[in-house]
């Protein structure tokens, strides 16, 4: 599949446009003032949507996460604690980085908020072995870079956000950048059909 088509498990349609569903999911970084290394998680190979993609942890809010940023803040450390076994204190903050919204040409959507957390150093990920069957830490350019060597299967939100976050040499260098930072909504927009089909971000020719 190519980064700028739709990931697999997309099912895309002509009917009426779906309301997003909302999600949160954590770019939980480590390094402090030395370096920069982010978590992925490999979603299962069996899973109907994204199977075996390297994405960072995350899901859908539920309404016992409550509403507003508290609840995606709260969806967020929920969904890292089910899928890495990573408890973050309640006093640790999680910086809004970016938004993106499930083109409208797709059935199942999801208005998806993106937080960075500075994880501790020695924290042990415990994968769940359902859901996500494997971790790793890695900087955001060797990520990118075992992605175009294909040994990592990436989509494209998570190599966009890799790209950002690779502008960065440290963990504390890009969260001190990030916040307070204003993050504007990306919806992509999906052109053509079936093998056809490709992705045009904002500012891409053919987007407006």
């Amino acid at each position: 599949m190519g980064i700028n088509q739709p990931e697999p498990g997309a099912q895309l349609h002509q009917g009426p446009v779906s309301v997003p569903r909302l999600a949160a999911t954590v770019m939980l970084l480590r390094g402090g003032a030395q370096r920069l290394q982010v978590l992925l998680v490999r979603r299962n190979p069996e899973a109907r949507f994204m199977g075996g993609a390297w994405v960072f942890p995350g899901g859908s809010v539920e309404p016992a996460d409550g509403e507003g940023e508290a609840g995606l803040k709260a969806a967020a450390r929920r969904e890292l604690a089910e899928e890495a076994g990573i408890e973050l204190p309640a006093q640790d903050e999680l910086i809004a980085f970016a938004r993106w919204i499930t083109p409208e040409a797709v059935k199942t959507r999801f208005d998806t908020w993106f937080f960075l957390a500075a994880g501790p150093e020695a924290v042990e990920v415990k994968v769940d072995g359902y859901e996500i069957v494997d971790a790793i830490w890695l900087s955001p350019q060797a990520a990118l870079a075992s992605q175009a060597a294909g040994e990592l299967y990436l989509v494209l939100p998570t190599i966009t956000q890799l790209q950002q976050l690779a502008a960065f040499n440290t963990a504390a260098g890009l969260i001190s950048h990030a916040a307070g930072r204003e993050v504007e909504a990306v919806q992509p927009r999906i052109v053509g059909t079936g093998e056809a089909a490709r992705i045009l971000l904002p500012g891409d020719p053919g987007y407006a």
